[in-house]
């Protein structure tokens, strides 16, 4: 049983499909323990909450630097036994020392088909702005594990869009984000069902 820690900064919406799938049994296996957010308000600590899980909020001002924060982080989780943490809307960069101690054990959820439209000042809608654009005919969103660079990790599912001639960046964040929650899912039953296993730059799954 794969214990799991979900980390959010604001509404959680990634988060709710995780907790419905794992509620619904569609992720055997697997066990949100844990719902982390830096951000107090966080709506996505609610969410937990109403369904029972754990939360636990962590101040980054309260530590001298970043990196002290995620010492901190990371001891927070091993002392949970944490298996996999998933990042889902948590807009906190993790620094080596975290990364360090979840190598191979972090997934985040990208809303575009990486590599493309990926790398640092890339999230929410500048994402969607940037493939609009571009002109691209098809967009989507990429669920992979992370490294120490930004969005440069493994790539373990991806979920392709048609990119609508009337699409507005609002719009196309709005039909990708369903595929989020169905690629994060996807992913997330590999992984409990331990059927991933990373060899250099791909992610193979076992049959």
């Amino acid at each position: 049983m794969k214990r799991i820690a979900v980390f959010v900064s604001g509404g959680g919406t990634n988060l709710q499909s995780l907790i419905d799938a794992f509620e619904s049994k569609d992720i055997k296996d697997g066990k949100i323990e844990v719902v982390f957010s830096n951000n107090k308000g966080a709506y996505g600590l609610e969410r937990a909450l109403k369904a029972g899980i754990a939360t636990l909020h962590m101040n980054p001002k309260d530590f001298a630097t970043a990196e002290d924060f995620d010492l901190a982080l990371a001891h927070n989780m091993n002392e949970l036994n944490i298996d996999l943490v998933c990042l889902a809307g948590y807009m906190k960069i993790l620094t080596k020392n975290f990364l360090d101690t979840f190598d191979g054990h972090i997934m985040n959820v990208h809303p575009a088909l990486l590599p493309a439209f990926g790398g640092p000042g890339m999230y929410g809608l500048h994402v969607h702005e940037a493939v609009l654009e571009h002109g691209v005919r098809v967009s989507g969103c990429t669920v992979h594990f992370v490294d120490s660079g930004t969005d440069t990790g493994p790539i373990i599912v991806q979920k392709a869009v048609l990119v609508e001639q009337d699409d507005t960046p609002e719009i196309l964040q709005k039909r990708i984000l369903p595929f989020e929650h169905e690629a994060y899912k996807e992913a997330l039953k590999l992984y409990c069902g331990d059927k991933l296993e990373i060899k250099g730059r791909r992610v193979i799954i076992k049959r």
